[in-house]
């Protein structure tokens, strides 16, 4: 999986930009959120990456933000959503303004985003309902602290979902070990 991109920024063709990586121009789809705030083309960029593999193609997708790609993660686990509408999405909200509907349970907000009809916006408000939180958790986390970071991908590799590691995570006192805290996050799961 690639992970993160860095090199120069070739072209900008909004939704879709070139980045050179020694050598190997690489095609990136991005939100228009990422897509504002790139520098002018010949700059370094460095972004997170999604890559999605299908029968018929392998795409890639860039973020600003890792919160970003996160929340393109989430809109993908929803059934009927695809790369193409979570790029939308992401495009037209922020993962701000994006949390903030999915809480106030707004589906006008969703609706005035290109391509989104009433019933897409209302399984979109079900299913993220408790997801964006989680999300907010380990963005918060691992801007904040690596070790939190560290525990969290522990318990997602594990098999935890992002509530239930950020549930975890909450009850963890602050600069404990990586170690020590995944074990007492899988004896407060264990508990749950």
């Amino acid at each position: 999986m690639i992970g993160r991109i860095h090199g120069k920024l070739l072209e900008k063709h909004p939704p879709q930009i070139v980045v050179d990586v020694q050598g190997v121009g690489y095609e990136l789809d991005v939100p228009m959120s990422t897509f504002y705030q790139l520098p002018a083309t010949g700059a370094e960029v460095a972004l997170y990456t999604h890559l999605v593999v299908r029968e018929d193609a392998h795409q890639l997708f860039g973020f600003a933000t890792d919160p970003e790609r996160r929340a393109f993660r989430q809109l993908l686990r929803i059934s009927g959503i695809g790369a193409r509408t979570a790029l939308s999405v992401l495009s037209g909200l922020s993962v701000a303004d994006l949390r903030e509907a999915v809480a106030s349970q707004d589906s006008g907000r969703l609706t005035t985003i290109p391509g989104i009809g009433k019933k897409t916006a209302e399984r979109l408000l079900l299913e993220l309902r408790d997801k964006l939180d989680a999300v907010a958790v380990a963005s918060a986390a691992a801007k904040g602290d690596g070790q939190a970071a560290d525990i969290t991908n522990a318990l997602l590799a594990l098999g935890y979902n992002e509530r239930e590691a950020g549930w975890a995570l909450k009850q963890i006192p602050g600069g404990t070990a990586v170690a020590d805290g995944i074990r007492q996050a899988l004896k407060l799961l264990s508990k749950s």
